[in-house]
C-alpha cells in the first residue's frame, strides 16, 4: 500500500521545481521513519502522512484544493486505507506546514508531530539552503540584497500573502524560527544540528559580501530567538 501511495505522489510532484518535489518527499519520509524508531510511532501512519504532506500544499494547488485535501482523499480512497487511518492522516495533515504552525494549529498525535518535525528539518541545513534558492529562483527573487531586510513581525497572513523578497529574508522569516516549533526529542536534536549549518552559512555569506549590518542583524536576531525559547 505504501509503495502504491508513493507512486501516486511521485506522479503528482514529479515535475515540481519549487523545492517540494520527490527528492523532498523522499528525505522527509526517510527522516520520519528514523524519528519513528526513537519515538515508538505507527510507521504505516507516519509513512502515509510523510508521503502525502505536500500533494495539497496551497502553494502548489491553491487555497481551495488545499482546504478540500482533494489529492490526499483521492489517493487514500484509491489504495483502500481503513476509515480510521484515513481520518487520522487527514486530520494531522491539516496541522502540518509553517503557515499552519503560525496559525496556532498543532499535530495532535506522535505520528503527525514526527512528520511536522521532519518536514521542518528539511528546510534547515544544506538541503534547506538549496531548496530556498530553488524556490526563490522559480519566483524570480534574488538570493541576497543588502538593502532589503526581512519582515520582523511575521504572521500567517503575511507569510501566505507573498513570497519573501529574497532567499535570505526567507531564512529569517521562517527557517531560523523553526527550532522552537519542534515537537519530538528527535526533531529538536536534528533541528539544532541543522540550524547551526544554516547560521554558519549566513555568517560566511555576510563576511564575503562585507555586509557588517547583516552580521549585526543576525547576532541580534539569534539573541532574541534565544530569549523566546527560554
Amino acid at each position: 500500500m505504501i509503495e502504491e501511495v508513493k507512486k501516486k505522489v511521485y506522479e503528482i510532484l514529479g515535475n515540481d521545481n519549487s523545492g517540494h518535489g520527490n527528492d523532498h518527499i523522499s528525505r522527509v519520509l526517510r527522516m520520519s521513519l528514523k524519528f519513528s524508531e526513537k519515538e515508538n510511532a505507527n510507521k504505516e501512519v507516519v509513512s502515509l502522512i510523510a508521503l502525502l504532506h505536500d500533494v495539497d500544499d496551497y502553494k502548489l494547488v491553491g487555497q481551495e484544493n488545499s482546504k478540500a485535501q482533494t489529492n490526499t482523499k483521492r489517493i487514500l480512497d484509491e489504495v483502500g486505507v481503513s476509515k480510521e487511518i484515513k481520518e487520522h492522516v487527514l486530520s494531522e495533515l491539516q496541522s502540518i506546514g509553517y503557515s499552519n504552525l503560525l496559525k496556532g494549529k498543532r499535530p495532535k498525535t506522535i505520528e503527525g508531530q514526527i512528520v511536522s518535525d521532519a518536514d521542518m528539518c528539511d528546510t534547515l541545513g544544506a538541503n534547506g539552503i538549496l531548496r530556498i534558492f530553488t524556490y526563490s529562483k522559480k519566483n524570480g527573487k534574488e538570493f541576497f540584497n543588502k538593502n532589503i531586510f526581512p519582515i520582523e513581525d511575521i504572521d500567517a497572513d503575511k507569510y501566505t500573502r507573498k513570497c519573501a523578497d529574497t532567499s535570505v529574508c526567507h531564512i529569517f522569516e521562517k527557517v531560523l524560527r523553526l527550532k522552537k516549533f519542534m515537537f519530538t526529542s528527535s526533531g529538536k536534536e536534528e533541528a539544532t544540528y541543522r540550524e547551526k549549518i544554516t547560521i554558519d552559512f549566513l555568517y560566511h555569506l555576510f563576511d564575503e559580501e562585507d555586509a557588517k549590518d547583516w552580521k549585526e542583524y543576525l547576532d541580534n536576531f539569534l539573541k532574541e530567538e534565544e530569549k523566546c525559547q527560554h
